[in-house]
């Protein structure tokens, strides 16, 4: 009986990310640890620097780890966010004074920075949508416990929000939506698109993503009952950081 071939063994520096990736999984190397840098693991191994720097690669390009400049190659373990579209949309959310991003966190501790609001002439996209030539754009940066995740820019038909709090940095219990509510614009129904693609420099720096980290683009549009469009946001997600959740009756 003709034994089937034995397969070859994979290549040193695959090896020596298995073990690596292995212990990052494991917990036994835990998010912000240094990996062994590239002398230790020639000295473990007995292999050549191009090897090991090899091995390190593999880490840092499946997103497990991050090189930093000067100091060596540390765990980029982060528990991913679960995103659930419907559920943190819902208006027992935003309608009861919570944020949509308590929903999306449960109970992790997250901040807004980096807020950009300001009154601008619309793109051609946006204007066709809300049927307004100016609008007002809310820009921020979310992070989820201490690590920067999503970037979001909103617009809002400038006449309907003028002198309102979301022109403001605050925009109190339940956020824009709510606020929206308050105007008799409630959103009633939404529209998201999905895509990936690889980021920006701009958002990579924004984001603090390592090399070969793609990012996950949302694209919603808000609709009153009747069918108004109030609100187009856009966000660039951290692919690494998320889990997209939707469901779905037959």
């Amino acid at each position: 009986m003709q034994q089937s071939p034995v397969p070859p063994e994979p290549p040193i520096y695959r090896r020596i990310a298995d073990g690596l990736r292995e212990a990052i999984l494991s917990g036994d190397l835990r998010d912000g640890d240094r990996l062994p840098g590239e002398n230790a693991l020639m000295a473990q191994y007995g292999i050549a620097r191009a090897t090991a720097r090899q091995a390190l690669s593999v880490l840092i390009n499946e997103g497990l780890a991050v090189p930093k400049r000067g100091s060596g190659v540390y765990v980029r373990q982060f528990r991913p966010i679960r995103r659930h579209g419907s559920r943190r949309l819902s208006h027992d959310q935003w309608g009861q004074g919570q944020a949509i991003w308590d929903s999306d966190t449960r109970g992790r501790p997250y901040t807004v920075d980096d807020v950009n609001i300001d009154r601008e002439v619309a793109e051609d996209a946006v204007a066709r949508v809300l049927n307004s030539a100016e609008v007002w754009v809310r820009r921020r940066r979310y992070s989820v416990d201490g690590r920067p995740v999503q970037l979001s820019v909103s617009h809002f038909p400038a006449t309907l929000v003028e002198n309102t709090a979301i022109t403001q940095h605050d925009t109190g219990p339940g956020g824009v939506y709510a606020r929206l509510g308050d105007l008799g614009h409630a959103p009633a129904r939404f529209s998201e698109e999905v895509r990936a693609r690889m980021p920006h420099p701009h958002e990579t720096v924004q984001l603090d993503l390592p090399a070969g980290t793609p990012v996950i683009v949302i694209g919603r549009i808000a609709y009153t009952s009747t069918g108004l469009p109030v609100e187009v946001n856009e966000m660039i997600l951290d692919a690494a950081s998320y889990v997209l959740q939707y469901d779905f009756d037959s």
